[in-house]
Formats: C-alpha cells, structure tokens, sequence
C-alpha cells in the first residue's frame, strides 16, 4: 500500500536509509540532520513516498522541494529482502505523477555510478545524465540525473 507523507512512517524511512546507505557508503553530516527532523522534507513542501506490505515498510523516496517548479528525488530505498520486486520503479513513478501533478518543470537526483542497478533503473524511467564527477553536498555521489517533466 502506498502512503504520502504518514508521519507516522518517518521514522521507519529514516531506518529504511540509514540502512541502505550504510550498505553501501557511510552516513554523512547531512543524513543526521535529516534523521533529527524527517517532517522538515514536509515541512518545506516536499513529499515522503512509503510503501508497505501489512505492518512492514518495503520501501520509500522523498520529493524535496528545490523551487517553484523543481523537486529532487532523494532517498531511494528498498527493504534488503523485498529488492528486485518493482517496488524502486513504482515508488519512482508515483514521485514522477505527483511532480506532474504540481506542475513542476524538472525533477533531478543525484546518485553514485557503482550502484549500477539504481542507474539503469533512473534510466529506463526517463532520466538522464547532466553531471558526473564529486557531488558539493554528499561524498557519496558522483552522478546528477534529471527528467524533464512537460
């Protein structure tokens, strides 16, 4: 079942991330402050996406609100034992629907080319490379993507 912006689901997408990242990267300065206040993504507009199967959370991404017409997909992630489940794509795909539905002009995230999986699913949802190299805001990524919504 699909769920926006449940606060009652804030802390397990807090959980859900902190567990992924920590999977493949370490956590940054950036994450704690996120994880000391998760509502401020709702607070400042945006949107949390979480999806779950009964009681358990199998995944969840975040719309941050970046301008008037521009979001960033952020916060990706699947339950470890629920991947491979088309969860990633439906959660990306409702993000895409509600960024449409706001009017906004351009959706954009950032990510690391070793997760090549993430890549090529930000791909077939239309996406495309705008930058590589070092992200300025997180250690961990070195690829910016955007879709261009009409």
């Amino acid at each position: 079942m699909l769920h926006i912006n449940n606060h009652e689901h804030l802390s397990a997408f807090i959980r859900l991330n902190e567990q992924w990242i920590s999977e493949h990267f370490a956590l940054e300065a950036v994450d704690r402050a996120l994880a000391a206040n998760p509502a401020a993504i709702i607070d400042d507009g945006g949107f949390v996406f979480t999806m779950t199967d009964g009681e358990e959370l199998v995944g969840c991404c975040a719309l941050f609100k970046c301008g008037e017409d521009e979001f960033e997909l952020a916060r990706m992630a699947v339950s470890p034992t629920r991947r491979g489940g088309g969860f990633g794509r439906q959660l990306i795909e409702v993000a895409i629907a509600k960024a449409t539905e706001l009017k906004a002009k351009r959706l954009y995230l950032v990510s690391n080319t070793k997760l090549e999986s993430a890549i090529a699913l930000y791909q077939k949802t239309g996406f495309v490379t705008t930058s590589l190299g070092q992200h300025p805001v997180y250690a961990r990524a070195n690829i910016e993507m955007e879709l261009v919504l009409r």
